[in-house]
């Protein structure tokens, strides 16, 4: 229950990420451009917090739930304006200004993704460390010795970065039908090399046995 409230909750996180980054972009070009902001919204339901913002005394909405948003600008379409606002109305742009403000939700949303991928390449996402939390009492690893506290620094002399390197490296090599050499050093500095023989895996070596039952080796 608690995995399920935790990937629903990041779920909605992300999702009111991206809308917020999509209405800002419509929200800065039609500023940049001069158009009236009646109202930036972000999410439905319920407003959790409201306030009037900048000379135009834009109404800022966020509500309940982060699904969604829009941003509501002057538009004669909608309604009577004033005639001295007439020229900041949305529908009194031209054509390459409006298809701008719509065009820029889209583009912001483009930007954040270029963002985000450019710092995960740059700083590396964080995944589990290759050491070893758990050993599966009876499996294969604890047959041949693998230990709780142990990190797993390289595999067939190929250094293991994470969890899911050692993973594919261990999938990989166990192709090959050769035995395969662990380097592991203990949470005392104890460095110790352990060889595995791909025909013990249940599974008779198998790519299935090994990605169903492994050498019964958990995270921490």
């Amino acid at each position: 229950m608690s995995d399920f409230l935790y990937s629903a909750g990041g779920f909605i996180v992300a999702v009111g990420v991206l809308v917020t980054f999509h209405e800002l972009g419509h929200f800065s070009v039609a500023r940049l451009f001069g158009v009236k902001i009646l109202r930036f919204s972000i999410g439905f339901g319920r407003p959790l917090w409201r306030r009037h913002c900048g000379a135009d005394q834009t109404e800022v909405v966020v509500s309940l739930i982060p699904l969604g948003g829009y941003v509501r600008m002057l538009d004669e379409r909608e309604g009577e304006v004033a005639g001295t606002e007439r020229a900041r109305a949305f529908n009194r742009q031209s054509l390459l200004i409006r298809s701008a403000i719509v065009m820029a939700g889209p583009f912001a949303n483009f930007l954040l993704a270029a963002l985000l991928y450019w710092t995960a390449l740059v700083i590396g996402i964080a995944g589990f460390s290759p050491v070893i939390g758990q050993v599966l009492p009876g499996g294969l690893g604890d047959q041949l010795g693998f230990k709780s506290g142990q990190q797993i620094v390289a595999i067939d002399q190929r250094p293991v970065r994470s969890w899911s390197e050692y993973h594919i490296y261990l999938v990989n090599q166990s192709l090959k039908g050769r035995p395969i050499v662990f380097d592991l050093l203990s949470d005392t500095g104890v460095a110790r090399s352990i060889e595995v023989d791909p025909k013990d895996f249940p599974g008779r070596g198998t790519t299935h046995g090994v990605l169903e039952t492994g050498l019964g080796l958990f995270p921490v």
